[in-house]
């Protein structure tokens, strides 16, 4: 199994973030497994923290690690852009067609719409919002999805200030 080194810098930094800023995140300690310009992949494992009492993925597993699929290429694309731009999510949906009875995947296939989000608000100071749809699951089951998602990104450029 080769390394991708700059997938492991990059979930240290998930991890070391969460751990000051977001505690809750860092108990799941996510993984990123992949982030091209087209798609993100973070992996959340089935272990006691993240398991329910029926033995499956806790919903808020779940949501944590839909929420970080998307929000790893926004993280990637602000810290590239050297602009001070802040990102919430405002609402999220999610559709459970499986049970989550293992490590599960969580994947972004659109990445690049992130990515031009970013890059519109790097330009303006305006909020823009945008929704992004996302999809789980458990590789050592099946490649069929666990869950379907689709949350609304909503960014904002602090470093223009509006007139």
């Amino acid at each position: 199994m080769q390394v991708d080194f700059a997938n492991l810098k990059l979930t240290a930094l998930i991890n070391a973030y969460s751990a000051v800023n977001i505690p809750l995140l860092a108990m799941i300690t996510p993984r990123v497994l992949e982030l091209t310009e087209n798609r993100s992949v973070v992996r959340v494992r089935l272990d006691r923290r993240t398991r329910n009492h029926l033995g499956v993925m806790y919903f808020g597993a779940l949501a944590m690690g839909a929420e970080l699929s998307i929000a790893l290429k926004a993280i990637d694309a602000i810290n590239k852009s050297g602009k001070r731009i802040d990102f919430i999510f405002k609402d999220f949906s999610v559709e459970f067609l499986k049970r989550a009875d293992g490590h599960t995947h969580f994947v972004c296939e659109e990445a690049a719409a992130v990515d031009q989000l970013i890059q519109r608000a790097c330009s303006s100071a305006e909020r823009f919002d945008k929704t992004f749809n996302g999809y789980a699951f458990v590789p050592t089951a099946s490649p069929d999805p666990v869950a379907k998602y689709t949350l609304t990104l909503s960014v904002k450029n602090r470093s223009i200030k509006k007139m």
